[in-house]
């Protein structure tokens, strides 16, 4: 099991420890609900350093990234950060990642903590066609989201960057936390606002102690991975593994806007095909219309009991205080309004269909 450079500060900090994506990670501090609502509300750090990332660079390292990511990436300026997939041979998702364009010829990949092998080896055999330079930095780095609405006004002092004047998906690299270089990121995974630092390992450390100074007077706590889930959880952001994987079709997930069918890419015929035929069922967002709590893997069933699907992601949600998840029914059931029923042991528990976000802010 692999440790993130700060792991002996989460034990120092009565983490309670799990293993997840062959890390050992913190999974919550003081509850699941309080760090919940810290992010929301205020200001709180994720410790997200066993995401991987890939450096692409040279002449081709465009052409590479066009060919195996599914969004444009030739629409990303310097400074710019792209949401987008990698899409398999078969109609399925290889990995979701960020693009970030970090100089002319230079991009930087953020993929998803366990698929950083299988990702690098997807690309890396599409780059023996195109040449890119690629370098694996992933056990190199590590990754601070400082999320929620007080983040910049509480990092502020940290830096010579105005945070406020950082766009959404965008980013600078700069000083942060008295280290010279850093890339400072507008970008999350909770829906509430903040940033994504990315330094080195050695350095970190030097960087959570100052935020957490910096942040006191706005109080500023750690968060786990539990809280991760329900923040990205009530703002329909898909979770590898979960509600997308090899098997899912980026359309059939909801993530046509990430597909430029324009430009050529690893099985874009294939999903140019399906998205004319149109997809046989669609992932959708469902909130419980009584009390309970839809988990991972219930089947998911019209009124007579006939299973349509199962849920794929599920909890109680802490902003809403209401039972909410996402999960694949076919096309007829998927329309926003529509009622569907959550298996919960041997009761079906009746919810509507809702677009996500759940949290609206």
């Amino acid at each position: 099991m692999k440790e993130t450079a700060l792991a002996h500060v989460h034990r120092a900090l009565g983490a309670k420890m799990v293993p997840f994506a062959g890390y050992e990670m913190p999974v919550s501090y003081e509850g699941v609900n309080a760090e919940h609502q810290t992010v929301r509300e205020g200001v709180g750090v994720f410790d997200v350093s066993h995401m991987g990332e890939f450096l692409i660079e040279g002449p081709k390292a465009l052409d590479l990234i066009q060919y195996v990511t599914s969004n444009d990436a030739s629409k990303l300026e310097v400074g710019k950060a792209q949401y987008s997939c990698l899409p398999n041979e078969t109609g399925g998702i290889v990995d979701d990642l960020i693009v970030y364009r970090v100089k002319e010829a230079t991009y930087l990949l953020v993929v998803n903590a366990s698929n950083i092998a299988k990702d690098w080896d997807h690309i890396a055999k599409y780059n023996e066609r195109f040449g890119a330079q690629m370098r694996n930095l992933s056990d190199a780095y590590s990754l601070l989201a400082i999320q929620g609405p007080k983040a910049s006004e509480a990092m502020q002092t940290l830096t010579s960057v105005d945070l406020q004047a950082i766009p959404f998906y965008s980013f600078v690299v700069g000083d942060f936390a008295g280290i010279p270089y850093v890339i400072i990121s507008a970008t999350g995974y909770t829906g509430s606002g903040g940033f994504e630092i990315y330094c080195k390992n050695e350095e970190v450390e030097q960087v959570w102690n100052k935020v957490f100074e910096a942040g006191a007077p706005y109080g500023i706590k750690p968060i786990g991975l539990a809280a991760r889930d329900t923040l990205r959880l009530e703002m329909g952001y898909c979770l590898y593994g979960n509600d997308i994987d090899d098997n899912t079709s980026p359309l059939e997930a909801g993530l046509g806007w990430i597909t430029k069918l324009g430009k050529d890419f690893v099985n874009r015929d294939g999903l140019a095909l399906q998205k004319e035929a149109g997809v046989a069922r669609k992932l959708v967002g469902f909130e419980l219309q009584e009390r309970g709590i839809p988990r991972q893997g219930y089947p998911i069933a019209d009124v007579a009991g006939q299973v349509l699907g199962e849920v794929t992601s599920g909890t109680m949600s802490p902003s809403l205080n209401q039972g909410i998840g996402l999960g694949y029914v076919p096309v007829g059931a998927a329309a926003p309004g529509s009622t569907i029923y959550i298996q919960i042991r041997k009761n079906l528990v009746p919810a509507t269909v809702v677009k996500p976000p759940f949290y609206k802010g």
